[in-house]
């Protein structure tokens, strides 16, 4: 750590903090995350994050450089992204302005292309969200695995992981039974969300999401997901009976092959999600023109119509601003201190859908009413905005209200 000087707290979370430092010898700016439990080096080379990052390499996920182990604390350094997606989104809302969909086409191909290499790799993500897709300059990148899961290894796995509004319903069910397809959920809902601005799912706790998904997509049926009522009958569960909306409706200017693949990703039943190779193939990125990184300076690419694309992206990004000069310099124990300070266990308040009728005190839903992106319960540590660089005016991330195992 001696080689690094930090600048700023970029964010921290129920697993440590990201601080934003400088290579002293390189001036390279990269972001380093400080893990709040000690580790052996042994033990830490086991670790299921460290596992996937050191067997992931993709232009679409973010890039481990080095893995320090210094007595018992661990620190990971990444390369360091501009923003997040959801800052992205807040930058625009407060010019009043909507993604154009060849700009969320362009972002979705390329997580596309990282989940399907990783889901190749044997792991899938489980913790998808519009924070832990980082840009840079029209690229994106998956980043956060600290949920990250070995697709081959015996289930069950952990019931209740990655964050609510983005949670697949197998995974609600605390079955602890589920696959990769959770990450294709996730990515449906996060793709309505860069299409209306705003969560297509925005529950206020478990019992609360089901019955926001059964508003949006109407209640799952024998035909839609059989496996799905019979686990429901099996903890004495009641769906609530709603009709569910049409889509685009909610989403008027997206294109009916934008509203085709939501459907399909955000399907009840997970053996009907495509998977993300098939996602890639489907109409809606026929006419995707993202170009990669190494392409982009050239004189040929920067004259064609994809050049423009990538000049397109450059001006979503126009308001980054250069890293601040290093403030002071911090001993991993300054880290680690500040590590433990920060990292306050979220609250538990968690309910389980077996023990709450939902459908029993709702009407059904009528129009449905366009909530703050901002809203969301409150939770005691910081949304995990990690590997970040600085964003004028953007909105530090959502909050949630629960710790996840």
């Amino acid at each position: 750590m001696e080689k690094y000087s930090l600048t700023k707290k970029l964010g921290s979370g129920s697993f440590g903090c990201v601080w934003q430092a400088v290579n002293k010898h390189s001036g390279e700016v990269v972001a380093i995350k400080a893990l709040k439990k000690s580790y052996s080096r042994e033990k830490c080379l086991n670790l299921r994050e460290v596992k996937c990052l050191r067997k992931l390499n993709h232009p679409n996920i973010v890039k481990v450089k080095e893995l320090i182990v210094e007595k018992g604390n661990v620190f990971f350094v990444f390369e360091c992204m501009q923003c997040n997606l959801y800052q992205l989104m807040e930058a625009k809302k407060q010019k009043q302005q909507l993604f154009s969909e060849s700009a969320v086409k362009a972002w979705l191909f390329q997580v596309f292309r990282g989940l399907d290499y990783m889901h190749q790799q044997g792991y899938f993500h489980r913790d998808l969200k519009p924070e832990n897709l980082l840009v840079s300059q029209g690229t994106i990148k998956i980043a956060d695995f600290g949920l990250a899961r070995e697709i081959d290894a015996f289930p069950p796995y952990t019931e209740r992981v990655g964050t609510r509004w983005y949670r697949a319903p197998e995974i609600l069910f605390k079955s602890g039974l589920y696959s990769s397809k959770v990450d294709m959920w996730a990515m449906g809902a996060i793709m309505a969300e860069l299409l209306l601005f705003r969560p297509l799912f925005q529950g206020t706790d478990e019992a609360d999401q089901m019955y926001k998904i059964c508003s949006v997509l109407g209640s799952p049926t024998m035909d839609s997901w059989a496996d799905g009522l019979r686990q429901a009958m099996a903890i004495n569960y009641q769906f609530p009976q709603l009709s569910g909306v049409n889509l685009s409706a909610l989403m008027p200017s997206a294109s009916e092959d934008a509203i085709n693949l939501i459907e399909s990703l955000c399907s009840w039943d997970p053996c009907k999600r495509p998977t993300a190779a098939e996602a890639l193939q489907h109409p809606f990125f026929k006419r995707c023109l993202y170009v990669p990184p190494h392409l982009r300076s050239t004189p040929a690419v920067a004259a064609t119509r994809r050049g423009m694309l990538k000049q397109q992206g450059d001006r979503i990004d126009a308001e980054a601003l250069p890293y601040p000069k290093i403030v002071k310099q911090l001993s991993p124990l300054d880290i680690m201190t500040a590590v433990q300070q920060n990292s306050a266990a979220g609250r538990k308040g968690q309910q389980s859908l077996a023990n709450k009728a939902i459908a029993a005190n709702r009407q059904p839903m009528g129009q449905m009413k366009l909530p703050s992106m901002k809203a969301g319960v409150q939770w005691n540590a910081e949304s995990r905005d990690w590997f970040l660089g600085p964003f004028q005016n953007l909105e530090p991330g959502r909050i949630y209200n629960e710790k996840f195992g």
